[in-house]
């Protein structure tokens, strides 16, 4: 028997960081990536965010690369939320996004920092906090490309 752990800190934001995920139907956009999680055999731990962008803590099986469910994930939610009248202004996700790897022992601190995106963002903007993020992760952004959507 093998036995394989894999959790991701994943942050990805609306095409061009437009603020179109109100706080009146981010539970509805919340359950469809747990369903959609889910349903890929992934341990969805905590989903939150803010109208611009989504964080999620996730622990995926390991015959799913983070890259294929990040990708088909963005796929699946974006047809979904362009025909749902709930989310009228939502053009589409940007291209990039952060997946990064984290142990068992820092999950809980994960789930109370997504838990507490509202309160983190009176003080911070997403691309302070995003850049925040990568250089704790050992990331160094380019600047040149850094939260660009045509790239």
């Amino acid at each position: 028997m093998s036995y394989t752990q894999s959790f991701y800190h994943i942050v990805f934001r609306t095409k061009n960081s437009e603020r179109t995920i109100t706080e009146n139907v981010e539970r509805m956009l919340y359950k469809y990536i747990y369903n959609f999680s889910t349903n890929k055999s992934c341990l969805v731990l905590r989903i939150g965010g803010m109208p611009d962008h989504v964080h999620l803590l996730v622990g995926l099986p390991p015959t799913l690369a983070v890259a294929v469910y990040v990708k088909t994930l963005k796929e699946t939610t974006s047809r979904w939320m362009k025909t749902c009248p709930d989310f009228p202004y939502f053009t589409g996700w940007a291209k990039g996004y952060a997946a990064l790897s984290c142990g068992y022992d820092s999950k809980e601190s994960i789930i109370s920092y997504i838990m507490r995106q509202k309160e983190h963002h009176r003080s911070i903007s997403f691309a302070d906090e995003y850049r925040s993020l990568l250089l704790s992760a050992g990331i160094k952004p380019d600047e040149a490309y850094f939260l660009k959507d045509d790239t």
